[in-house]
């Protein structure tokens, strides 16, 4: 996910995009409104309210009116006012300093959670997130939120509920990369601090149903990424019907 960062103040901005980024975010900074408002549309804006050339308010109203991109105000304002305007004029959330990176990430997922569009009955989204309740299609890969059911090439792959709310995290935003922290506590729960081999042990298996290690790539040091295996011959390869074997 591409986050824009609208901060004036290097000694906040700066931890906190090297905080984002190692949850696999790429971050983008503008230390003005003005430069924040003429650069390329993002997935998510991130914007304080006390900036040096307008006031964040002028700058969530001018977002608000041309794009959906969602928005979180963060700022050290704790006057109820500035609070339920910024609201009333679009923010999707409100986040008052000092706070954490892992709050600022929950706070991200939650609102892009609530901002995704609805997707048709009986229609299949384009490559990427799709709304809780449809289906997502990654190349042969066919990804049902709802009933919780995957498909690769049209037959069935039965996974275990945590093999599938891994793939759901890999899925969020195909071919990006997600940290190993991300994946833990999206997948399994925040703030976890159990063994993370068996994060390792769940790529294993979720590799081994989708017939094709190459599905998941490992980033030495960093993390996983979903990536639709290259079909050398051109075509689409059949999937083993022994790699939809049961839960574990």
């Amino acid at each position: 996910m591409r986050v824009l960062l609208i901060e004036d103040d290097d000694r906040v901005a700066g931890p906190l995009m090297e905080g984002l980024r190692r949850f696999g975010f790429t971050v983008e900074h503008a230390r003005t409104g003005g430069a924040g408002l003429s650069a390329p549309e993002p997935s998510m804006v991130l914007l304080d309210l006390g900036l040096p050339d307008m006031d964040g308010l002028d700058v969530c109203r001018a977002l608000r009116a041309r794009s959906p991109v969602p928005i979180i105000m963060i700022t050290a304002r704790d006057d109820e006012v500035d609070r339920v305007l910024g609201l009333e004029l679009g923010a999707d959330d409100y986040l008052s300093k000092p706070f954490g990176v892992r709050e600022l990430v929950a706070r991200i997922r939650a609102v892009t959670r609530r901002a995704r569009p609805a997707v048709p009955a009986g229609g299949d989204t384009e490559p990427g997130p799709s709304g809780g309740s449809g289906v997502q299609q990654i190349g042969p890969l066919t990804i049902d939120r709802r009933t919780r059911q995957v498909r690769l090439n049209r037959s069935p792959i039965a996974l275990a509920p945590k093999e599938f709310d891994l793939l759901l995290c890999l899925a969020e935003d195909p071919g990006a990369v997600c940290s190993r922290q991300q994946i833990l506590d999206t997948a399994w729960e925040p703030n976890y601090f159990g063994p993370t081999k068996t994060l390792d042990v769940h790529i294993a298996a979720l590799r081994r149903k989708l017939g094709d290690s190459s599905w998941i790539e490992n980033i030495r040091g960093i993390g996983f990424r979903l990536v639709p295996p290259a079909d050398r011959d051109g075509a689409v390869s059949p999937t083993p019907t022994e790699q939809g074997g049961g839960p574990w």
